[in-house]
């Protein structure tokens, strides 16, 4: 177990001596790639053992057994010989596997997580090294195995010092605190349509895990998630991590949410529950915003993402959904438009307002959960501000959101009431016609009224600046609109 504490460190020390990482994200994708193999195998033990029958789609000589294990007796392979078979055998063997629509989800994830990964390192001495840094870890002890699980986490939290690869980690506070607060259910289908490297997928089964009472339970329990992950990286990390969490039928895709025709889907496609954080910020592709009706087709992705989750949510079904503020303040056609829809046809009850650095260091942009089911028409909506908690002034790397900062708006949840503080609104119910008719869709309510102003990175800024400019511009079309129409002049 002491072994474990310094394993990224001692993989990390190996690494800086090879000419072919450049970083930490190269660093951190090697180790993903060997370390699906390795649990991978150890997977594979546990399949051999419950059926005889079972092959394995890696064909012999590129099992982790047959080429990685070394037994101390100086036959395994190392040096120029080793870097030769990564590059030349396994990973072209790897990536070139044969599937079909009939290849069990636990075999075809092997060809999907290799597509496009890559070897970095140009040491083959320094290669084997690692190998057996990662050969050490006894996954077949329950205890270790466990351990390990914090580990990886801990190694997925890395990634979001890494550069871009922050974009793929929700903090596991909120993906708690949204799993407890949808209150899952045994046999429930739970779907993340841009899942990253799995943080609600685990916050799910972590919130269900206490209902497993009987074998059907354990079989509901074992295929009730869902995800769809566009980046082949985030994709590895979140297989590798079910496969830890002993979910050997990952039902997790590598493939982009938005390239499909929403008025395709029918209830096939729907499930009981969606839980999100969906990428913002970005633009997709023009071509994109044709599988959207013409009145949804936002080119931000949030909102194409909103426009999937409305699609692909059951009757009856709920969601949890992470949206910046400019979601809630923005009154461009598409913003108004989907939140029309979401209004319209279903039961936004709650939006709870975070507080600003909960994704800092990696964006500052504040974002807000949005809890909706599928069961009609909304009545009316309870927003409520979480403050940041005593003693911070900001989150951060060091000091980052924990659930025990959620305390206060779980209090809140079942027992609501209105809080006014300091002569601003911190929790306050309105009906649908004051969202629509008075505030115009314009739902950035209870927000934070003493925020200091903060020095945004300049993308950032400027992308709040667009944001906040396209809605002051639809509040001024809408107010000339009314007005025209009221003085009964025709085109100003």
């Amino acid at each position: 177990m002491s072994s474990l504490g310094n394993f990224v460190k001692r993989l990390r020390d190996i690494m800086r001596n090879d000419a072919g990482i450049n970083g930490d994200a190269q660093r951190i994708e090697q180790i993903a790639w060997l370390l699906f193999l390795k649990v991978y195998d150890t997977k594979e033990e546990d399949w051999e053992f419950d059926d005889d029958a079972y092959e394995s789609i890696i064909p012999e000589e590129c099992r982790w057994r047959n080429w990685a294990v070394d037994d101390g007796k100086g036959t395994a392979i190392t040096g120029d010989d080793l870097l030769d078979f990564v590059n030349n055998k396994l990973f072209p063997t790897l990536k070139g596997i044969e599937v079909s629509k009939t290849t069990p989800i636990n075999k075809a994830i092997v060809k999907t997580t290799f597509e496009d990964t890559n070897n970095y390192m140009k040491d083959g001495v320094l290669l084997r090294q690692i190998v057996n840094v990662i050969d050490e870890l006894d996954l077949t002890n329950y205890e270790e195995s466990h351990a390990f699980g914090e580990i990886y986490e801990s190694i997925l939290k890395e990634l979001q010092s890494a550069g871009s690869a922050g974009e793929f980690y929700t903090p596991r506070a909120v993906t708690d605190f949204m799993a407890q607060m949808i209150k899952p259910v045994i046999g429930e289908k739970m779907a993340d349509f841009a899942c990253g490297t799995g943080g609600f997928i685990i916050s799910w089964l972590k919130a269900l895990e206490s209902q497993k009472k009987t074998i059907e339970d354990r079989e509901a329990f074992d295929t009730s998630v869902y995800g769809i992950e566009k980046k082949q990286f985030p994709y590895m990390l979140c297989v590798t991590n079910l496969l830890l969490h002993d979910i050997d039928t990952p039902c997790i895709y590598h493939d982009n949410s938005l390239l499909k025709d929403v008025l395709d889907y029918t209830e096939d496609d729907q499930f009981d529950v969606v839980l999100m954080n969906p990428p913002y910020g970005g633009s997709e592709k023009t071509e994109v915003k044709n599988h959207f009706p013409s009145d949804l087709a936002s080119s931000e992705t949030a909102d194409l993402f909103m426009s999937v989750i409305m699609y692909r949510l059951k009757q009856n079904g709920r969601a949890a959904v992470i949206l910046p503020d400019g979601f809630l303040f923005g009154t461009d056609n598409a913003k108004v438009a989907i939140k029309k829809k979401l209004l319209s046809e279903f039961n936004l009850h709650t939006v709870i307002r975070m507080p600003h650095s909960v994704f800092a260091p990696y964006t500052s942009i504040t974002t807000n959960i949005l809890f909706f089911d599928r069961t009609g028409s909304t009545k009316e909506t309870w927003f409520y501000r979480l403050d940041m908690p005593d003693g911070y002034k900001n989150f951060s790397k060091t000091k980052p959101m924990k659930l025990e900062h959620f305390a206060p708006a779980i209090e809140w949840w079942g027992n609501r009431e209105e809080i006014t503080i300091d002569g601003f609104d911190k929790a306050k119910k309105y009906t649908v016609k004051e969202l629509s008719d008075e505030k115009g869709y314009n739902i950035d309510l209870c927000g934070f009224p003493h925020e200091e102003e903060e020095i945004l990175p300049p993308k950032e800024l400027i992308q709040q600046y667009q944001e906040k400019r396209a809605s002051l511009n639809a509040d001024i079309d809408r107010i000339l609109e009314q007005i025209t129409n009221i003085l009964g002049i025709e085109g100003i």
